[in-house]
């Protein structure tokens, strides 16, 4: 469904009526379109003395062909900033000292990405705790479409930037905001890519719940980027998948395993995407419809892991993406069985991330806030418009955001990131 605030805000006459009462006034974000350079715009470069990632941030900079600016510039696209030498609370001056002069001067859709450093120093964790709180609040008061996130990089990790500032510095990224990202040490062999406009050539990927929405998005960018896609979905749909099935059946992990290894001698991603609600309070919620939701959301993507690992399914440097939600972080009345399915998945991340890790496989995963999609168009107008406007972006996100993020997670170059839940909702008000 249109946003139909969205397009009258950002007419001559809308934009002059909503600056004068003071409504919400998104603008039209900046997506990823197939051949565009990363980021376009200058890019400006600070860090704190005893910053460790100078040299690392240099080389993605100039492996993209970033425009990096000097001194002051009159307008930046994006500034990135090395806070890892930063060790006492004092020290943080020195980021208002480069953010204060040039924070206004980001243009619209703008980034800012603020590189922090794990540490077992106590005066050191304190001060890297509190670049959270910084990059959150640039997030909020950046406004135009802009984005703030914050990675921790854990020492001896500094080789694992590269796709994680790519992802960030460009269009893709376009409704994540105010996320913080922990990159570690690879969990396999690092593998270049000697493509980044198809970094999952030669990758199988998995696909459930593919035929539509969100699924259908995830799909298409994961095939824009080289993978064979083996769509999932349940039968009955239009849609052309290359497995149909109902991912609850007791013989669904095994069918799904025997048609990977037989078919494409293994998969590389794996998507739990497939998800159902059947909204109810907690006080009306008939037996049935929490059976159902939990077993498609939450332990149905647990039975198909187990027999791909144990079937040996799964190559090396693979890759679990999970679907959880907002629900799951900050919870929603009505959808109690939702919620509680949804921060179970976020639970298989935590959980299995170290021991996938010793198998040289990440798991991950996006949460979704307000998605333009069918179920959101269904929704009562009043919770719809407080849905799209209460985030840093004032408007809803579309599918292909989530599959962007997913794609990020997926790529061959993300072997650092393991254990990570990033939401894909334009810096909701709602949740952590």
């Amino acid at each position: 469904m249109a946003d139909r605030y969205q397009q009258l805000v950002n007419t001559p006459i809308g934009k002059l009526v909503t600056k004068q009462v003071g409504l919400p006034s998104p603008v039209k974000l900046e997506r990823y379109e197939p051949g565009q350079p990363v980021i376009s715009g200058p890019v400006l470069f600070g860090a704190a003395p005893g910053g460790r990632l100078s040299e690392a941030v240099d080389t993605v900079l100039r492996d993209i062909g970033a425009d990096v600016a000097t001194g002051e510039p009159e307008s930046v696209k994006a500034l990135v900033y090395d806070a890892t030498g930063i060790g006492s609370s004092e020290e943080l001056r020195q980021v208002r000292a480069f953010f204060q002069p040039i924070i206004r001067s980001l243009q619209a859709c703008g980034r800012v990405i603020v590189l922090g450093a794990t540490t077992d120093d106590p005066r050191a964790e304190i001060a890297q705790r509190a670049l959270e709180g910084l990059v959150r609040s640039i997030g909020k008061e950046a406004g135009k479409g802009s984005t703030a996130q914050l990675i921790y990089v854990a020492p001896d990790a500094d080789g694992q930037l590269d796709s994680t500032l790519r992802f960030f510095l460009s269009p893709k990224s376009a409704y994540v905001s105010g996320q913080v990202v922990r990159i570690g040490e690879p969990v396999a062999s690092y593998e270049a890519v000697d493509d980044w406009e198809r970094p999952l050539a030669g990758k199988v990927a998995l696909v459930t719940g593919a035929a539509r929405g969100i699924g259908a998005s995830i799909a298409e960018v994961l095939a824009r980027d080289g993978a064979h896609v083996v769509g999932l979905d349940v039968p009955g749909q239009e849609a052309s998948v290359e497995l149909r099935l109902d991912i609850t059946a007791e013989d669904a992990p095994a069918r799904i395993a025997s048609h990977l290894l037989d078919a494409h001698g293994g998969v590389d991603v794996v998507v739990h995407n497939a998800g159902v609600t059947r909204d109810k309070r907690l006080g009306g919620m008939r037996e049935e419809l929490w059976e159902l939701v939990l077993g498609v959301n939450l332990i149905a993507p647990q039975r198909i892991d187990q027999e791909l690992f144990a079937r040996k399914a799964v190559r090396a440097n693979g890759r679990i993406v999970c679907v959880s939600s907002i629900s799951g972080i900050a919870g929603n009345a009505g959808q109690t069985n939702y919620s509680t399915s949804k921060a179970g998945v976020i639970g298989i991340v935590r959980s299995f991330s170290p021991i996938l890790a010793k198998q040289g496989v990440t798991v991950n995963a996006v949460a979704p806030g307000f998605i333009e999609t069918q179920m959101t168009a269904a929704m009562p107008i009043t919770l719809r418009e407080a849905g799209r406007r209460m985030n840093s972006m004032s408007q809803g996100g579309l599918p292909v955001d989530v599959a962007e993020t997913i794609a990020w997670f997926a790529s061959p170059a993300s072997a650092g990131l393991t254990g990570n839940v990033v939401r894909v909702c334009g810096q909701s008000l709602l949740g952590a």
